[in-house]
């Protein structure tokens, strides 16, 4: 199943990121993830470096900027949410145009702004540059439980065929006249939603009678592990490296 699916989020090249080990890359962005969540958000500075790293490894695996731009798009949620932090958390105020907002909200927001978007940017890199059957490799490798394994395998594969059908249940919606012009006339788009979710679980139990009947137990045959030579690692860790510097040098200025 994984094995000939390539999903939107991955795009082919012959980059020295495409080439990396799948669990040596999945690896490095953990660690570097960690050191973002680490940087205190005073550090302006280390957040625009992580950025400045990101991109360049964005542009050394030639991702292109719209193809990066477009799943970035998944981060409008925490964006709202951040943005209503400044209105709603308590605390001293400052006026900004004219409008009372919260110092500590005005953080808060920064804080989640900026760690959610170079924790996305990270993992729109990662998988840019790295097929779901090898990142799945590549967790097995890792020594992931096999459950954990599969139960992705099989959201990555159908979260495509969910969101196809949904697209078909939006595109019935329209022409049978369905044109929402406020949020009040979101109510059929929530049933719709409802009913997906129902098929959706019908669909998971054919599926898995399916599997049963072909001699599914419960755990799918280990792929084969990738290996990595130092070289591979070194190249892979000195990114991590460089971003776990920069956080302790701004937690020992801060």
């Amino acid at each position: 199943m994984a094995g000939s699916h390539v999903h939107a989020l991955f795009r082919h090249g012959d980059s020295a990121l495409h080439g990396l080990p799948p669990h040596v890359k999945i690896v490095a962005a953990f660690a570097f993830v960690f050191a973002v969540v680490a940087t205190p958000r005073e550090a302006f500075w280390a957040f625009a470096a992580f950025a400045a790293i990101l991109l360049t490894l964005a542009a050394v695996a030639r991702l292109g900027a719209r193809f990066v731009a477009s799943r970035m798009l998944i981060e409008v949620p925490f964006v709202i949410v951040a943005v209503a932090l400044p209105f709603l958390a308590s605390g001293d105020r400052i006026d900004v145009a004219g409008v009372p907002l919260s110092v500590e909200g005005l953080w808060d927001a920064w804080n989640i702004l900026a760690k959610a978007t170079l924790g996305l940017l990270t993992s729109i890199v990662l998988a840019g540059t790295t097929q779901v059957v090898d990142m799945l490799r590549g967790f097995e490798t890792l020594r992931v439980p096999g459950v954990v394994t599969a139960i992705m395998g099989f959201m990555v594969r159908y979260l495509d065929v969910v969101g196809g059908e949904f697209g078909r249940q939006h595109v019935a919606m329209q022409s049978r006249g369905y044109s929402p012009r406020w949020i009040g006339d979101l109510g059929p788009h929530a049933r719709s939603i409802g009913r997906l979710f129902v098929r959706s679980y019908e669909r998971g139990e054919r599926v898995y009678l399916a599997m049963a009947a072909r001699g599914y137990v419960g755990s799918i045959p280990r792929m084969a592990r990738a290996a990595a030579t130092p070289a591979a690692w070194g190249a892979a860790m000195a990114v991590p490296a460089a971003a776990w510097t920069l956080a302790v040098v701004a937690l020992v200025v801060r």
